[in-house]
């Protein structure tokens, strides 16, 4: 795994200004071999992008967004900033998933043969598997029970539970 603090402050720059230009993960990840020398998998590119609190932007989406705005707007007037800031009163707030957050992982000593990393993840309904990142640094999760799939909601707090635990390592 890639330690972010291996790079100076200007090669954080470059990776900031890339994003801010719309590259995405992909683009970065080619970037840095190219430009900066440094191989990432896909998943290191990933993890070093959250490390730096970099947001990837999609131009696609927001070209989309910003020409449906306009088209609300026409024949409608001038609207006013104050009239498009949400306030708190706007928001409904929904509660998490039961036990999207309840995730445990543990990782092995010893990665499985033929992976990078692996271990154990339980998820909050009891459900647990075997984890796993190949050597191309993709996430794989073998189930204990076949056919089981866990929620969205879970995977995407099992990924931020394995982040945190790979982190602390």
């Amino acid at each position: 795994m890639f330690d972010a603090k291996k790079l100076n402050e200007e090669q954080v720059q470059k990776i900031t200004e890339w994003a801010a230009d719309g590259a995405q993960l992909a683009d970065i990840q080619k970037r840095m071999e190219d430009e900066m020398e440094i191989r990432l998998t896909y998943m290191d590119t990933r993890f070093l992008v959250l490390d730096l609190g970099i947001e990837i932007r999609n131009i696609v989406e927001e070209q989309a967004a910003s020409d449906e705005v306009e088209n609300s707007n026409d024949g409608q007037g001038e609207s006013s900033a104050a009239g498009d800031q949400l306030t708190e009163d706007d928001l409904e707030i929904l509660p998490p998933e039961q036990g999207a957050e309840n995730v445990s992982v543990t990782v092995d000593e010893i990665a499985r043969p033929g992976v990078m990393a692996s271990g154990r993840v339980t998820f909050a309904d009891g459900q647990g598997g075997m984890w796993y990142v190949d050597e191309m640094g993709r996430l794989g999760l073998d189930p204990d029970t076949e056919g089981y799939r866990p929620a969205e909601e879970s995977i995407a707090a099992f990924q931020r539970e394995l982040q945190r635990v790979m982190e602390a390592r």
